[in-house]
């Protein structure tokens, strides 16, 4: 995790003093539901909670008996025991280490579940603010970088808005996937541990009992998880690349706020960069290349290996950490973003006309028109003006095979612009509902 690109909420999740936290309380319920059971002393229960409920566990310590004794949870119940006294012999019964690792793990990416889709809320109400703002604002759409068809900026942050409504399901899917809970013993046959133990610890801890655990919960559901938070990073960077070329100077229909005192270049003080998108794209990638380490993490030998170990260490605080950084970060870009409808508009006239070309290749079509020589006659007139004529309507008004089939009149009906906006009220509202 680095400071730069890092929030307190997500990082406190991930930091030496929450996790030994959950791993006492886990130890702690196990210890509950022994003591029902009449495995453990229900006082020894009971002192387990009263002297370590508000300990403050020393991770330095806990980092030095560490050093010799090589195993992290040994290491932790040892400082537990100097802490809670001769009682703590009874924590850990029958339990291995997994049990308390991997049930620790899944709650943490569980709270970074809930961080994260309230970030995803935050930016959606940005987009549809943004998006109704400018539901009806014209701008030119393109495919492969070039002039289609007219579309609306408020159709682009639609799609948009529709794009991590879908990403905020397939979080929520993830996080009902990875809140498991095993407590199963050293190779989850329960021979050593009651399973009811597993459901006392399961409900306390807000986590759902793991079927068949091995000696570890199954790695499929990680997987997922962090397979989940690489498609929401990619969905960051479409939207932050149409803001990049948004920006370019020949384009300009939008861009990121630009602040009194900033500066964009050490070297030229003209320039306003797109700085927040490109960043957007770079974090992007960095969450992304924690979902193939995931992956790989499924297979472990037999009942357990410790190859996925030193992966989720590294992982999970940081595709989560770095995730809720740039869903923050976009959800402040287009909250601020700087639109210009005169641009648009300009760009949108910019090829004369030509973004209504499909509209005479139809009317042609209607008029009798074969298909392709209705095609023949509408690009001929439109290579003119990529030639350097400037306007379609003049050209096609002026061209006797085209006259022949359609009138002054109708070829400018089909140079309406309002034509291409008559559903942009039915698509938002597929999107948005009846807002």
């Amino acid at each position: 995790m680095i400071p730069r690109y890092s929030r307190p909420q997500m990082t406190a999740i991930w930091s030496p003093e929450t996790k030994y936290r959950i791993w006492f309380e886990i130890e702690a319920h196990a210890a509950d539901a022994m003591a029902e059971l009449g495995v453990i002393p229900k006082e020894a229960a009971k002192t387990i909670w009263a002297k370590g409920k508000d300990a403050a566990f020393d991770v330095a310590r806990i980092d030095a008996i560490e050093a010799e004794v090589k195993h992290d949870v040994i290491a932790f119940l040892t400082h537990v025991a100097e802490i809670v006294g001769p009682d703590a012999r009874y924590m850990h019964s029958g339990m291995t280490s997994s049990d308390v690792l991997d049930t620790c793990l899944n709650v943490q990416l569980v709270r970074a579940a809930d961080i994260l889709l309230a970030d995803i809320d935050a930016l959606l109400a940005a987009l549809k603010r943004r998006a109704f703002e400018h539901k009806f604002t014209p701008t030119v759409g393109r495919s492969h970088g070039i002039h289609a068809e007219p579309t609306t900026f408020g159709l682009k942050l639609a799609q948009a808005f529709a794009e991590f409504a879908r990403a905020r399901r397939r979080l929520h899917a993830a996080r009902e996937e990875v809140a498991t809970c095993a407590i199963s013993g050293a190779v989850g046959t329960f021979a050593q541990v009651d399973p009811r133990v597993e459901a006392h610890v399961a409900k306390a801890m807000g986590l759902k009992i793991e079927p068949v655990s091995t000696q570890v919960i199954p790695r499929d559901r990680h997987a997922m998880y962090f397979a989940t938070l690489g498609v929401i990073a990619s969905s960051i960077e479409r939207l932050a690349i149409e803001i990049r070329h948004l920006q370019r100077t020949e384009v300009l229909e939008a861009e990121e706020f630009f602040s009194e005192k900033q500066k964009g270049s050490s070297a030229m003080p003209h320039k306003r960069n797109p700085v927040l998108s490109e960043n957007l794209t770079g974090l992007a990638r960095m969450v992304r290349a924690y979902v193939t380490p995931a992956l790989e993490n499924v297979a472990l030998w037999h009942e357990r290996d410790i190859s996925h170990s030193s992966v989720e260490r590294m992982i999970g605080p940081d595709a989560t950490v770095t995730l809720d950084f740039a869903l923050a970060r976009l959800t402040g870009l287009i909250d601020r973003l700087v639109v210009y409808p005169s641009n648009m508009q300009k760009n949108l006239d910019r090829l004369g006309g030509l973004v209504h070309s499909q509209r005479v290749l139809i009317a042609l079509t209607q008029k009798g028109v074969p298909r392709e020589d209705a095609y023949r006659l509408v690009q001929r007139n439109a290579m003119k003006v990529w030639g350097g004529e400037k306007d379609f309507l003049a050209l096609l008004k002026a061209d006797p095979d085209v006259r022949a089939r359609l009138s002054d009149q109708e070829l400018e009906a089909n140079f309406d612009l309002d034509h291409h906006f008559k559903y942009v009220d039915t698509i938002f509202h597929r999107v948005f509902g009846n807002t």
